[in-house]
């Protein structure tokens, strides 16, 4: 394919010691679970990431533990979140090692359409692959579909990450719009993924505690296997849901990956809060259902 991100792109959680400071044997054993789990990519700084509660020198070296990490056998996504074109170019300046960027649109002071199309130019021009990152709920701007085809026309701009509600539908009215060459994903933690492959898209980019369950489906999916599919997607639904809560999301993911032996700890940074013991409890009730099964391959 023409465009580097595309099947199943999971976003790192950033993990932190109890004092909040980078774990970053953790950040590698979770970036070695991604690979044995069959990714096709990985993305750092998304919003799974805790993108909003990270320093610029903390990008710097967690991009250079993930990228060592996987040496080139996929691709790394940076996330790139900003409030103004100057600010993501700083961003974009600092992800050097990334193989293509996520950007979100800037989101304090809201950019019309033409604002938009110059942004993305602008930052394409720079010259790391670039996805569009269409999360209305996250910044408050609208992208209509006749807006990303005029984004997909530019030069640079390779692929749209969809998260505006409801997504599968979205996701098959741009791949009706714009050229073959140009990827349309989904997001969301993969809460509607089959229904974005049926319209068309081409990959998933959810968060990181469940690649080795979820790479089956899409497999099974992408092979015509669909009943299969489906059967095996509907008992991770729980799971997915889980992950979908808003202000304590960050935590759940965590808490999972602790559960399957993957990071040290679930400490979140501010304004990310914790689960409530009964969450808790129902996130193990989840998980027993699921049978959990040990995180394939991580050396400790």
């Amino acid at each position: 394919m023409p465009h580097t991100v595309h099947g199943l792109v999971p976003i790192l959680a950033t993990p932190f010691l109890p004092d909040g400071a980078l774990d970053l044997p953790s950040l590698r054993r979770l970036t070695e679970f991604q690979l044995e789990s069959g990714v096709d990519g990985v993305a750092v700084f998304g919003m799974a990431s805790e993108n909003f509660a990270l320093t610029a020198a903390e990008r710097a070296v967690i991009l250079r533990e993930v990228t060592g990490v996987v040496a080139g056998a996929v691709p790394v996504v940076a996330g790139v979140s900003a409030t103004s074109t100057v600010t993501a170019l700083e961003q974009v300046a600092a992800a050097e090692g990334a193989d293509a960027l996520m950007v979100l649109a800037p989101y304090l002071v809201k950019p019309g359409a033409a604002q938009l199309v110059e942004f993305y130019a602008t930052i394409a021009a720079a010259g790391t692959e670039v996805m569009v990152q269409d999360a209305p709920g996250a910044t408050g701007v609208t992208m209509p579909v006749p807006l990303i085809v005029e984004l997909a026309k530019l030069p640079g701009v390779t692929s749209v990450k969809v998260e505006a509600p409801p997504t599968a539908q979205k996701v098959a009215a741009v791949v009706d719009a714009v050229d073959a060459d140009f990827a349309v994903l989904g997001g969301q933690n993969a809460q509607f993924c089959l229904a974005e492959y049926a319209g068309g898209g081409v990959g998933t980019m959810p968060a990181c505690e469940f690649p080795d369950l979820l790479a089956p489906v899409l497999a099974d999916w992408s092979a015509g296997r669909h009943a299969g599919a489906r059967a095996a997607f509907t008992r991770l639904l729980p799971l997915i849901l889980c992950g979908l809560q808003q202000g304590i999301a960050w935590a759940v993911h965590k808490e999972v990956l602790v559960r399957r032996g993957i990071i040290a700890h679930a400490t979140v940074r501010s304004p990310a809060a914790t689960p409530s013991r009964a969450t808790l409890t129902e996130l193990d009730a989840v998980l027993a259902d699921l049978a959990m099964p040990p995180a394939p391959g991580v050396s400790r």
